[in-house]
Parts: C-alpha cells; structure tokens; sequence
C-alpha cells in the first residue's frame, strides 16, 4: 500500500478471505527441528473504491478509534462499557483467563457489538451513527498458545507453545493456525494479539529473557525460523478471517526483565539494520497484519525513551519495514514500563510518535485519562489533529478491509 497522508483520502482493501473447514489436528513433534521453510506471500489485496473513511466522523469518535480497551473476558467490565457509549472507543480486548468456552466469549462479545453496531456493509464508509461513527468494533485477544491463550475450554483447541509449533512444517502449522483462527472467528473475536515475531538470543540463553524465551513464546532463534514459524501461523489466521499481530517490535528477544513487572528495561543488542528489525519485512509483506511496539528501551537506536514513545524507533515501522499498516502498542495501562508517565501523556506521547492504535488493555478505568488528553491536544494543536486523523483513517480502513 502506498502511504497515507493526514486528510486526504484513502484506498480501501478489499483482501480475499479464505475461510478453511475443520482442519484434522496434527500433534507436534518433541524432537523435530523447526522448519525455515518460507510462507508463499498473500495475492496483492486490489483497490475497490477511493473513499475517506472518516469523513462522517467526529473529531471525538477518531479519537475513540485510537483506542483498544480491555474487558475482562469472564464478564463485561463496567469501565469498558462506558468507553464506548461515553468515550467512543472503537476496539476491545478479552483479557485475562477463560475456560468457558466458545458460546460463553461469543456472548460476551456480543454485549459489546450491541453498543456500537456497524452502520455499512464490507468495504463502504461509516455513515457517523452510534458512539463509533458505524464503525465496527474490533474485537481482539492474545491467543499464541501454551501459557498465553486467554481462550479456553468447549469450542477452542488447546495451542501448544510456539517453540512447539514451530517443530512443524510451514503448511501444518499453517494448517493448525487456520484451525484455532475459526475457532476465534465463530467466537466472535476478529484480530488476534499474535505471533510472536522476537528472535531469542540462543536456545541456551532463552531462561535469561523472562517475557519470550523461558516462556516457550519464540518461534526459534534466528531470523529464518522466526519468518517460517510466525508467517504460517499469520496465513492461517488470515486465512480464517482473523488480523494477526505480529509483536513485539524491534524485538524483546534479548532483554534480561518484563516490560509487564520492570520499569526501565533496556536492550543493547537490537540495531535498526539487524535481523531483528528485517524478519518484519517477510512478514508484513505476506498479507494484512498489524505490528505491535513494545515499551522497553532500545540502546542502540533511541536510548532516551521506550520504543512506544519514541518516533525514531516506531519510524522504522514505516521506514525500514515498508510497512503502511495500523502500528499498535504494547499495553500502556498497567505495565511497569510506562508508569513513569501519567496516563494522559502516555497515550498522547505514543500517538505523536506514530502509534495508531493504543493499546489499555490491563486497566481500562484509565482510559478516560487518556482518551481526554488525546482529545484535548487534538481541539488545539493543528498538527496533532492531522496525526489523530491520520491514525483513524488507517484503522478505519484496515476495519473495512478485513484479513
């Protein structure tokens, strides 16, 4: 996709969704070594119409867009329902931990769909009705397998962890990931928080990096193996209507403490033009996608600040990657690695620095804080206001578009 600009209009996406039948589940081998073979690129999604699609909104209703707020995935959290009749927020995320089932999430998400109904069909403009604008809600969770699978229970298979996965060829694992994507897309969940995309520095080095690697969360260890592992598990949830994210760029592979439970964590062997920045090029090349920014400090490319707030790092997204897709960022209501900012000047620190899509999953009571300072900064700097359009626009459009 080219790039978008501020105000001016943008090309939908119609992307061809390929929705699977039942897959038989294959059991992962122990032993096997992973696969490097490649994913086959997705076909170039092709333009429908030239339309803006924020162009019924609001001011405040594109603020709302900016925004995924987190539930609790057992019952609908009072502060998330108000995010969106009070605040227009335009995503949710289920967090936390389930064993209820598939009807049980869909009823679940159902209560919140009611609040902000689609006003159009696939791949029309929003006509500026209901607290979204008619936009639809996107419905999101982290569903990668092993310990991090938030869904569970009748209706959803049990995901083995990615460095299992990966013991799988491309086309199995692709298989499988078309399998557990049905399974969230019959749920009523549209975009996934997954895979993991960080290279772990070595298998023998993987207990020293408490988010991604002593949690059996990477695909392997070098680039190859992460492309191979993360693109197929991406192509099946494409392929059953579900956005993958790919996380947590540039990298937290090699950071020695949690972003989630530390404050100040930095990495000093990220670089700008090291294969933990490039795996990002295969990989959002092969189809429609997001790309989440972490809040860990990057040494080597911006030493000042996290990632998420820092416009050098999150610039390589478009830059370096080639990537025009909704850049999102890691959960900025809870963890340790954004407290030192007040909620307000964290949202609006990330969408200055290119950011899309905030992330407040953990705690949405505070996103009312964050919600009004991005609003307020909008109502009076001009330049600010044509990055929240700018954002809107691109979620907007990837909703319209679909995987």
């Amino acid at each position: 996709m080219g790039p978008l600009r501020g105000l001016v209009a943008v090309t939908v996406l119609a992307l061809v969704t390929v929705v699977a039948g039942c897959v038989p589940s294959v059991a992962p081998s122990p032993t096997a070594e992973p696969s490097r073979s490649s994913v086959a690129p997705a076909p170039t999604p092709s333009p429908i119409a030239d339309v803006d699609p924020t162009a019924a909104l609001s001011l405040e209703q594109k603020v709302g867009q900016l925004f995924m707020v987190g539930t609790d995935v057992q019952s609908a959290s009072p502060a998330t329902i108000t995010a969106i009749t009070d605040r227009h927020a335009g995503s949710i995320f289920l967090h936390g931990r389930t064993t209820a089932g598939a009807d049980a999430v869909a009823a679940l998400v159902g209560q919140f769909t009611a609040l902000a109904p689609a006003s159009t069909a696939r791949g029309n403009a929003p006509d500026g009705s209901g607290p979204t604008g008619g936009v639809r809600l996107w419905v999101a969770t982290d569903q990668e397998g092993g310990e991090v699978q938030v869904l569970r229970g009748p209706g959803f298979s049990d995901m083995p962890y990615a460095i299992r996965q990966a013991d799988l060829p491309a086309d199995q694992l692709q298989a499988q990931a078309t399998q557990w994507g049905a399974e969230l897309a019959a749920a009523g969940v549209d975009m996934n928080l997954a895979p993991v995309a960080d290279i772990v520095t070595s298998h023998d080095a993987r207990f020293s990096n408490p988010p991604i690697g002593a949690l059996g969360r990477q695909y392997g260890y070098d680039a190859p193996t992460v492309e191979a592992g993360a693109g197929a598990f991406a192509a099946g949830m494409r392929a059953s209507g579900i956005l993958p994210v790919f996380k947590h760029f540039p990298g937290l592979g090699h950071v020695t403490a949690n972003t989630d439970t530390t404050a100040n964590v930095h990495d000093a062997t990220v670089a700008a033009d090291g294969p933990d920045v490039g795996v990002y090029r295969p990989l959002t090349a092969a189809g429609a996608s997001a790309v989440m920014v972490s809040t860990a400090i990057y040494d080597n490319i911006d030493a000042s600040a996290p990632a998420v707030f820092s416009p050098r790092v999150v610039s390589l997204v478009r830059s370096d990657v080639g990537f025009d897709g909704v850049i999102m960022s890691d959960d900025l209501s809870a963890a340790a690695a954004a407290q030192a900012w007040a909620p307000g000047d964290r949202a609006v620190l990330a969408v200055t620095a290119g950011v899309d899509l905030v992330l407040v999953s953990a705690d949405p009571t505070v996103y009312a804080a964050m919600y009004d300072a991005v609003l307020a900064k909008a109502q009076n700097d001009p330049a600010f206001a044509a990055r929240v359009d700018e954002a809107a626009a691109r979620v907007v459009t990837a909703k319209l578009a679909r995987p």
